[in-house]
């Protein structure tokens, strides 16, 4: 996700065109604050709407945590992951390793 100041917007609007062709979402900052997100048309935003596509995206992008990617979209835990399936996002993301890791030291509690 890149961010934008007023003044880039002059300057680099085209980076800010290729970055929503790309698919990635933008902040444009004022005086160092978040001031609007563009958001970039696709299929999910003209299917979903704004709150569950921007909750897809800044997932996806590992901006925000499921929990709160599921508050964004108004959907419950159980929706939200199924949107994410529906359209190919892994609900988990964990390296082989860290998930064997894991598993391992529950089997070593149980026992």
């Amino acid at each position: 996700m890149e961010t934008f100041s007023i003044r880039d917007l002059r300057e680099r609007s085209g980076e800010l065109v290729r970055e929503a062709e790309a698919g990635h979402l933008s902040i444009v900052a004022k005086h160092g604050r978040p001031l609007f997100v563009a958001v970039p048309m696709d299929e999910n935003l003209l299917k979903e709407g704004i709150g569950v596509a921007l909750a897809l995206r800044l997932y996806a992008e590992k901006t925000i945590s499921l929990g709160k990617a599921a508050k964004l979209a108004q959907l419950s835990l159980e929706e939200f992951i199924a949107r994410l399936g529906a359209i190919g996002i892994p609900a988990v993301d964990y390296p082989a390793e860290e998930l064997d890791e894991e598993l391992a030291a529950l089997e070593a509690n149980h026992r």
